[in-house]
């Protein structure tokens, strides 16, 4: 089975090409860029193709001949739902099977990185196509510069309120989950929230992050007035408010257990993880 994979040279949705390996899948991955061809190769796809979601033509190349895609499209990118429109329609067009879609944990939150995944998602439930949405919170992987942050300077800053709860999930079981949509039947037509265990806010991830790193951690706020750096997306204020008032609430790990068959990594694990990469490299 032939896998389109996109996102294929990315921090995050680049995980998904060895899970996708590791599942026997054949995959040919997307790259923008021919510098990082040798990103996905090195993950194991047998081959890249030049593609971009912007561009319905090269998707009806890129789609040529391959049996399932895996769909991501950029949280704040002004088309982000137009790119995962032209991938639907190019991929019912080329007579692909499948699509596994990476969408956003609750969607319907009145943010505009989760309203762009919306169309996405009802293009799918139209469509002909076997469909697997998956859901997943925030990254664990994300919270990579927080812990060096921490170690460095003894401060855990984020731009919401250290009391906020927020909601995680280790990327790699969600690549895990993409894999098995391609693979496992019972998947099939299934719209799946994916989270670890419990929601943690920044007091006790500082104290993981100061177990992990072996000094002391606190955690701080931004200064009042605090902006971000021109040239951010205009959304992503937004999604920092949000989390400022409300937090990011779920972790409910039910569904996420029961799509692996196994307890889902925890960010006490992860951040844990992080602390083992350091002193390997010290």
């Amino acid at each position: 089975m032939k896998i389109f994979a996109t996102g294929a040279t990315g921090t995050y949705a680049g995980l998904v090409v060895p899970a996708l390996v590791r599942h026997g899948l054949d995959v040919r991955a997307a790259v923008h860029d021919p510098a990082k061809r040798d990103i996905p190769l090195g993950y194991g796809a047998t081959e890249t193709v030049s593609a971009d979601l912007g561009d319905p033509g090269s998707l009806r190349a890129a789609l040529d001949g391959v049996d399932g895609a895996f769909l991501i499209t950029p949280a704040f990118a002004p088309d982000a739902t137009k790119m995962g429109l032209n991938l639907i329609e190019a991929a019912q067009a080329a007579g692909v099977r499948k699509i596994v879609y990476n969408g956003v944990y609750h969607p319907s939150l009145p943010l505009e990185n989760h309203a762009s995944t919306r169309p996405i998602e009802a293009a799918l439930y139209s469509s002909t196509l076997d469909f697997t949405i998956l859901q997943p919170a925030m990254y664990m992987q994300g919270l990579d510069g927080a812990y060096e942050q921490a170690r460095n300077t003894g401060t855990l800053v984020m731009p919401w309120s250290k009391q906020a709860q927020m909601t995680y999930v280790d990327y790699r079981d969600v690549a895990e989950a993409a894999a098995l949509a391609f693979v496992d039947d019972r998947l099939s037509f299934g719209t799946f929230e994916l989270a670890a265990p419990g929601t943690v806010d920044r007091v006790r991830l500082a104290e993981l992050m100061a177990e992990a790193c072996g000094r002391g951690v606190t955690a701080g706020d931004l200064p009042a007035g605090f902006t971000l750096p021109p040239g951010q997306p205009a959304g992503l204020a937004a999604m920092f408010d949000e989390y400022d008032r409300h937090g990011f609430h779920g972790g409910n790990p039910l569904v996420l257990r029961t799509v692996l068959r196994r307890e889902p990594r925890t960010l006490a694990a992860y951040i844990a993880e992080l602390g083992t990469s350091d002193h390997d490299t010290t």
